[in-house]
């Protein structure tokens, strides 16, 4: 009985060091008064959020490529100057696989080994990164100005999709698939696993 009316009055004498404890930081640090007395303004923030869509995923990003880009864009005029802009453009472009479209029908064993017939690689994303992007100098443009830059950054972002495929960001793509995937389906499965790409993959050119 001794013992437990001792333990009670070690954990009141903790809790009171405690909360003198922390009285003293709020003391210190000036915020010991509620901020109903001291006077503080209070910041309230007001989310609304509606839920739009979901989209299921299944698609697997394994290569990605950065791209820096200086764009030229020029109007020409017969009687005026020529409006020009340059602008200084940074982008990226994604390779991925679509293992949705991966059917049971596409996948065999033979002896030890596993063969997984693949999807074509895609480039699944490529775009401009706006935040890191900026007009450097415009001439002659004045009210033009906004469709002169929205045309360059238009034709900046169809330079990052062929730039990206002609540095053979869908070998890519297939080599780094193999890299994640085989690994992990080996361990699994406790066999070989060969990833099959189709041999010629169909590119859909941007008019």
């Amino acid at each position: 009985m001794r013992i437990v009316s001792w333990l009670v009055r070690l954990l009141v004498l903790i809790l009171l060091l405690s909360g003198l404890q922390a009285l003293w930081g709020n003391f210190r640090s000036g915020n010991w008064l509620p901020d109903w007395v001291s006077g503080k303004d209070q910041t309230e923030t007001l989310h609304t959020i509606v839920l739009e869509e979901i989209t299921a995923m299944g698609k697997l990003e394994v290569v990605k490529y950065n791209f820096k880009d200086v764009v030229e864009q020029e109007i020409v005029k017969m009687w005026l100057p020529n409006a020009k802009a340059i602008l200084i453009v940074q982008g990226e472009a994604i390779g991925c696989v679509d293992l949705t479209l991966i059917d049971i029908a596409d996948i065999s064993s033979e002896d030890e080994t596993l063969v997984v017939d693949m999807p074509e690689p895609e480039l699944c994303v490529f775009k401009i990164d706006h935040s890191k992007s900026k007009v450097y100098n415009t001439e002659y443009a004045f009210s033009e100005e906004g469709k002169l830059v929205q045309e360059a950054y238009k034709q900046a972002e169809k330079q990052i999709r062929q730039s990206a495929l002609d540095m053979g960001i869908l070998d890519q793509t297939k080599e780094n698939a193999r890299k994640v995937l085989v690994p992990v389906l080996e361990k699994a499965s406790g066999k070989k696993v060969v990833l099959k790409f189709p041999m010629n993959v169909k590119i859909d050119k941007l008019r």
